[in-house]
C-alpha cells in the first residue's frame, strides 16, 4: 500500500506509458493528415462521449475500490480476532500446570502461524517455510498436508481446544467461546477467499477498458478542429487521464496481489505477531516499515 500522501508521477506515467506512446503516435498522424488532406473530419460530439465513459469509470473504479476497502475491513476483523484468542486463552488456561502452559502457548503460536499462511495463500506464494518459523514440524504437519493450509491449521487449534475441554483444563462455557472465535476468524478467512477468487464480472472489466481505447481514438479527430497542431499535447494529456483512471481499478480490483497498491497483509500479520508473541512474554520482531513509500 502506497502510503506517500501525493501519488508518485513516475509511477503513474511507468504504467500507461506504451499506451501512451502509442497514443501519441496516433495524435500525430491525425494531426497531419488533418492539415495534409482537402477535406475536413465532422466534429465529434466528445462531451457526450467523454461524459458517457466518465460514468462508466466511475461506476468501474468505485467497484474496485469496494473490493479494496472489504479487504482491508476484513483484515482489521482479523488482527481483532487474533488478539481475542490470544486473550482467552492465556486468560482460561492460566496456572502453573505445565499442560496449561504448553496448551495455551501452542494455540498462540498456532494463530500466528495461520495468519502468515492465510498471507501466502492470498498471494499464491508458498507457505511452508513461514509456518516451520513459529511451530515444530510435527505441530505443522496437519496444517502442511492440506490443500488450504490456513484452514488445516484453524482446525487443528479447534481439535485442541476440544481436548483441552474434555480432560479438564476449561469448561465447557471457555470452550464455546473459544469456539465462537473460531467462527469470526473462519468467517474473515471466507470473506477474503470469496474477494481472491471471485473477479469483477467481465462486463465491468472488457467494455469500460474498450469504451476508453475507442475514445482515445477518437479524441484527436474531434480535437484538432480546435488544437489545430497543438492536438498530439493536448490529447495526449487527456488520454493519459482516462488511461489512469482505467488504470486505478486494475490495481484495485485484486486487493490481495502483492503489488503496491494492495492491502499491506506483510505489515498486518507483522502486527498480529507482535501483539501475540509480547502476550506470551517473547521477543518480537519491530513492526514492518515502508519502503520506498510502500508499506507491503
Amino acid at each position: 500500500m502506497i502510503i506517500e500522501r501525493r501519488p508518485r508521477l513516475r509511477q503513474i506515467v511507468s504504467d500507461v506509458w506504451l499506451t501512451l506512446l502509442l497514443l501519441f503516435f496516433w495524435d500525430v498522424a491525425v494531426t497531419v493528415f488533418y492539415f495534409a488532406l482537402p477535406f475536413k473530419a465532422p466534429a465529434l460530439p466528445l462531451t457526450l462521449f467523454g461524459t458517457a465513459l466518465a460514468l462508466v469509470l466511475g461506476v468501474r473504479d468505485n467497484s474496485a475500490y469496494q473490493r479494496w476497502w472489504e479487504g482491508r475491513i476484513l483484515w482489521g476483523a482479523m488482527i481483532n480476532a487474533s488478539r481475542s484468542l490470544a486473550r482467552q486463552t492465556l486468560a482460561f488456561l492460566d496456572g502453573d500446570d505445565s499442560n496449561r502452559i504448553d496448551l495455551s502457548r501452542t494455540l498462540v503460536l498456532r494463530q500466528i502461524a495461520y495468519v502468515h499462511a492465510l498471507r501466502c495463500s492470498l498471494r499464491r506464494q508458498p507457505a511452508d517455510a513461514e509456518v516451520l518459523r513459529f511451530l515444530s514440524a510435527h505441530e505443522a504437519d496437519e496444517g502442511l498436508s492440506r490443500t488450504n493450509i490456513a484452514n488445516g491449521l484453524l482446525d487443528g487449534s479447534a481439535r485442541r481446544i476440544a481436548a483441552a475441554e474434555r480432560e479438564g483444563l476449561i469448561d465447557s462455557i471457555q470452550q464455546v467461546r473459544l469456539e465462537s472465535t473460531l467462527v469470526d476468524i473462519t468467517n474473515a478467512q471466507g470473506g477474503m477467499e470469496r474477494l481472491k477468487n471471485t473477479p469483477l464480472p467481465n462486463g465491468y472489466r472488457f467494455f469500460p477498458e474498450l469504451f476508453t481505447r475507442l475514445f482515445c481514438l477518437l479524441l484527436p479527430i474531434g480535437l484538432v478542429e480546435t488544437l489545430g497542431s497543438a492536438t498530439p499535447a493536448g490529447s495526449t494529456i487527456a488520454g493519459l487521464m482516462f488511461l489512469t483512471i482505467l488504470r486505478i481499478a486494475d490495481d484495485l480490483v485484486d486487493p490481495f496481489a502483492n503489488g503496491p497498491h494492495d492491502v499491506p497483509l506483510s505489515a498486518m500479520c507483522r502486527t498480529i505477531e507482535i501483539d501475540l508473541l509480547q502476550a506470551l512474554g517473547d521477543p518480537a520482531p519491530e513492526p514492518l516499515q515502508p519502503v520506498r513509500g510502500v508499506l507491503w
